[in-house]
């Protein structure tokens, strides 16, 4: 199998995983210096400078954007923190889960759990990194089972409204405002407070209007946050069921999208008389740009836009680059990262926002295209299931969020 193709699929285990698992590496060695040493304390666990190496190894193989070296201390301290979670209730991850979770894992790239490993292996990727990465998600899952599912009870009026909104949302269009603030680890204990604050405190569009002039770090800030017309099927899931259930002139609860928390202001909502198809294969491609949102990283943004007029041109441009640099992909519409996905809906295609940063990189992000998905209409159950695995998730999240704020975290 050519190594793109393999590299290609590696990427989209990781992407599909990651809101939903997040890896453990192996355990430290038995030695007192070295790569073998402990770098970090996590509570009453350590992680090694061998695992830290280890897990941005795997994060460079599966093609993963950003800061790789931040991105791979991030996600192991999580790990740290979903194993003793798990070891708090009494849940242990048996052989026969892991190699499960090995097989699903390798099945979405239509790998053996072996190929799956041996591609890894060529990218200095051991084994057992792999398997705990299977272990950590395999936990939490358990974790989030045990302490939540029975908080989680889908009515069937519930599942008729999805139902609905499901076969009339693609003729539906939505008119709105944005405040959007950052949400990362070093500004979300200011920037928390103050979205639930605008969010139970502002009324109408004026208010909302000066507010996103003072606080939100979007562009649209100079337009008051006023967004376009965006039909209601572009927008991620987490956004549309909260703006549904608004009238005009209200706002959302504060919203976390990726690194960035979000308030919305519903302006107008618009049924048109023919509904577009229900769901959308979206194309598009993430070029990363050195620097964050400083100057100089948007003005090569800029320098970028005027040199490309479609997604193809961007090859031009990554030329010479590492590989991680360029990310083009095709998804349909539900599984797009929400951050990416609010940013897709403002764009027409071979239309860019530089909106985005992953790590210390700008986010030169492109639409290349919009296919319909041709599949058949949910059932009852699967709405169900979805609608569960919509609150579990969010039960996740904010559960991730409390143990981090609780955890005894050194740096050594």
């Amino acid at each position: 199998m050519p190594m793109s193709v393999l590299r290609l699929r590696l990427a989209l285990i990781l992407l599909c995983a990651a809101l939903t698992a997040a890896a453990a590496a192996p355990p430290a060695a038995a030695q007192s210096g070295g790569l073998f040493a402990p770098q970090i304390i996590v509570n009453d666990g350590s992680i090694t400078g061998y695992e830290i190496a280890q897990r941005r190894r795997f994060l460079e193989a599966v093609g993963a954007p950003g800061n790789l070296d931040r991105e791979a201390v991030e996600r192991l301290i999580e790990d740290r923190l979903r194993l003793q979670a798990a070891a708090a209730l009494g849940i242990r991850v048996t052989p026969e889960q892991i190699a499960e979770g090995m097989a699903e894992f390798a099945g979405r790239a239509n790998l053996t759990a072996d190929q799956f490993l041996a591609a890894l292996a060529e990218r200095g990727v051991a084994p057992e990194t792999v398997r705990f990465f299977v272990e950590a998600g395999v936990a939490w899952r358990e974790v989030i089972r045990l302490r939540f599912a029975a908080r989680v009870a889908i009515t069937e009026t519930e599942i008729d409204r999805a139902l609905s909104l499901t076969a009339r949302s693609g003729a539906v269009r939505v008119l709105l405002s944005e405040i959007l603030l950052p949400g990362s680890e070093e500004f979300i204990d200011r920037t928390a407070p103050l979205a639930e604050r605008l969010s139970r405190t502002l009324q109408g569009e004026a208010a909302f209007a000066a507010a996103a002039r003072d606080y939100s770090a979007a562009p649209s800030r100079e337009r008051g946050g006023r967004l376009d017309w965006i039909p209601l099927d572009r927008i991620p899931s987490v956004v549309a069921a909260q703006i549904l259930a608004l009238s005009p002139g209200q706002v959302t609860r504060p919203i976390q999208i990726g690194d960035i928390i979000a308030l919305f202001l519903l302006r107008g909502i618009e049924e048109g008389r023919s509904a577009a198809p229900e769901s959308l294969a979206v194309e598009y491609a993430q070029f990363l740009i050195p620097g964050g949102r400083s100057p100089a990283a948007l003005a090569e943004a800029e320098r970028i836009r005027a040199r490309v007029d479609r997604c193809d041109d961007l090859y031009g441009i990554a030329r010479g680059l590492p590989d991680e640099r360029l990310l083009r992909e095709t998804r349909v519409q539900a599984q797009v990262p929400a951050d990416i996905a609010m940013e897709l809906a403002r764009l027409d295609e071979n239309e860019v926002s530089t909106a985005l940063t992953r790590g210390d990189a700008l986010v030169f992000l492109m639409l290349c295209g919009r296919t319909p998905a041709v599949e058949d209409g949910p059932s009852r159950d699967q709405i169900r299931a979805r609608l569960v695995d919509q609150r579990l998730n969010a039960f996740s999240d904010g559960y991730m969020a409390e143990l981090r704020a609780d955890a005894h975290i050194v740096f050594r």
